[in-house]
């Protein structure tokens, strides 16, 4: 397999990152705004926003899973990873919208679930965005270390030490201000080789005259669009846990709380769009692998995108395809090192350790902590090879169990800090006995289990419905999925654990929500969430708030 040298590998890091960093230091304050470091004054732009959030979430797992989707499942794989991930973009902004009418100066999701219910609910949420952020961040360096050691003369720990060290490097100053503009520069580049890359491989490999032997290697399930076991197996998994990521990933949200509110819209749009085409392209080149019979190095999916490249490109669009991933991985890093120091600095310092008493100097000081402890901690992560998916599993259960208390709990004033709590609660364990058959799946259990995923189906199609069309066209498709599928998973979802444990998280956590709820004499006031989330230091000169991107604006 071709490799770059060891002296133009560390040319094309120390510039990529060189420029990064000269980049930031246009926007570098001498005494930086802790609002502008955390969500830059909730005003910037559509441009800035829609390439940070694409940007965001084209990262490691979606260059190499959507590819492996696209080698294990066929035709019918790649899609299947990227329309789900891109809908989990599209169908939080309806949410996101009245998440900033009623909150428009807030930070992270958790802060607005500590005025809306208290202490127990924001760390439950707290706590599930910093695993979770750990854990991509862990992920993204050890897929630049797997980069580095496919590629060139250098190691799985120089490749991992290397990335960490650069994203810290031109992130620990600005915060988010620095993330989301290298995001625009990383996505600008990464749309760019990815048009010159995809063709480039399919006619190397023999371009049109290669697809007529190709797709008689595939198998029928691999050569089927409407493979039942690839939306099983993949498409089924990602479509449940759609809200949940959103819900769940700080990225997003710390993007949704800076964006300019009357463009909310239109960025998540064009970042779903954006998404979806490019992870949809990549995942081809996995499908490609398959036609032409190339076979992972080492049994290992991650391998695929790597020896494709070796294989059919000239060195020159190999450096390209280097600095491409190098790119994706790195604007998602960055945006997990912001996301993590918003949630210590807001959730951990703001909200509980100073009170009213918010010190912005001290504030900023927690927040860069954070961003050297979080490098640290996914490096250690990385190296010593911590089997991390059981945690993200658990996590990814959690947030869950989360979205309908989290989303329901802006709209309906009946919803208590205990309902929301146990319903928490209720859902993980739920989740936990499906995901991981604590319980044997059959009998009395495997028909509770099935019931509940009935429930969570009803309310993932009814909350979808809902954010877009409004509340009785939502109630009405949740009671209409409920009741139609209940029928068809009893019996029959016990046999996919994966799909029963993600639907079985919602459903157990709004039933419970619900039922707590209906006891509650209390009525929330929604206007005084505003009141309670503010900023926790005014800017000075112009409002920024009506304004465009501070960051390109050079406040």
């Amino acid at each position: 397999m071709f490799q770059l040298s060891a002296t133009t590998t560390v040319l094309l890091l120390v510039g990529f990152y060189g420029l990064t960093y000269l980049l930031t230091r246009t926007i570098r304050k001498k005494k930086e705004n802790v609002d502008g470091f955390m969500v830059s004054n909730n005003a910037v732009g559509f441009g800035i926003s829609a390439a940070s959030m694409t940007a965001t979430w084209v990262w490691a797992a979606s260059f190499y899973a959507s590819a492996s989707s696209g080698y294990t499942y066929g035709l019918s794989g790649p899609i299947h990873y990227g329309l789900w991930g891109a809908l989990m973009i599209l169908c939080i902004y309806p949410f996101g919208r009245r998440f900033r009418e009623v909150a428009p100066k807030a930070h992270t999701l958790a802060e607005v679930m500590h005025a809306r219910h208290g202490r127990s609910s924001q760390l439950i949420l707290a706590f599930s965005n910093i695993v979770g952020s750990v854990i991509s961040l862990t992920a993204n360096f050890t897929a630049a270390g797997a980069l580095v050691a496919v590629l060139t003369p250098f190691d799985f720990l120089h490749g991992v030490l290397a990335v960490a060290v650069g994203v810290l490097t031109y992130t620990l100053w600005s915060g988010f201000r620095a993330s989301v503009l290298t995001d625009f520069a990383q996505l600008v580049a990464l749309m760019l080789a990815a048009a010159l890359i995809i063709p480039m491989i399919f006619f190397a490999a023999g371009g049109p005259s290669m697809l007529g032997d190709g797709l008689r290697s595939l198998t029928s399930e691999q050569a089927d669009f409407f493979s039942l076991t690839a939306f099983l197996e993949q498409g089924g998994p990602y479509l449940a846990a759609v809200l949940a990521y959103a819900i769940g990933n700080q990225t997003i949200a710390q993007r949704l709380f800076a964006v300019r509110q009357d463009k909310i819209k239109a960025t998540f749009v064009t970042a779903t769009l954006g998404y979806g085409g490019t992870v949809i392209g990549l995942g081809m080149l996995g499908l490609l692998a398959v036609m032409v019979g190339i076979r992972p190095l080492d049994g290992d999916m991650n391998n695929i995108i790597p020896q494709m490249a070796s294989e059919y490109l000239p060195a020159v669009m190999i450096g390209l395809l280097f600095i491409m991933v190098i790119g994706s991985l790195s604007s998602t890093a960055d945006s997990d090192l912001a996301a993590l120091s918003s949630l210590v600095m807001t959730d951990i310092y703001g909200r509980n350790v100073a009170g009213r008493n918010v010190n912005p100097a001290t504030m900023l000081l927690w927040g860069r902590v954070t961003m050297v402890g979080a490098t640290a901690l996914g490096v250690m992560f990385a190296v010593s090879n911590f089997d991390i998916l059981d945690l993200l599993v658990f996590v990814g259960g959690l947030w869950g169990a989360l979205v309908f208390p989290v989303i329901v709990s802006m709209y309906w004033n009946r919803i208590t800090n205990v309902a929301f709590t146990v319903a928490a609660l209720v859902g993980t364990g739920f989740f936990l006995v499906a995901r991981f058959e604590l319980l044997a799946l059959t009998g009395v259990v495997a028909v509770v289990l099935e019931l509940a995923a009935a429930a969570g189906i009803a309310v993932v199609f009814g909350l979808m419905t809902f954010g877009f069309l409004g509340r009785n066209a939502g109630l009405g498709v949740a009671v209409a999925s409920g009741l139609g599928f209940a029928p068809l998973v009893l019996g029959f979802l016990r046999d996919y654990p994966t799909l029963l444990g993600s639907l079985v998280a919602y459903g157990a956590s709004a039933v419970t929500c619900v039922l707590i709820s209906l006891r509650s004499t209390e009525r929330f006031d929604f206007a005084v969430l505003g009141q309670r989330v503010t900023a926790f230091q005014h800017a000075g000169g112009r409002d920024t708030e009506q304004g465009d991107d501070p960051v390109t604006a050079r406040q």
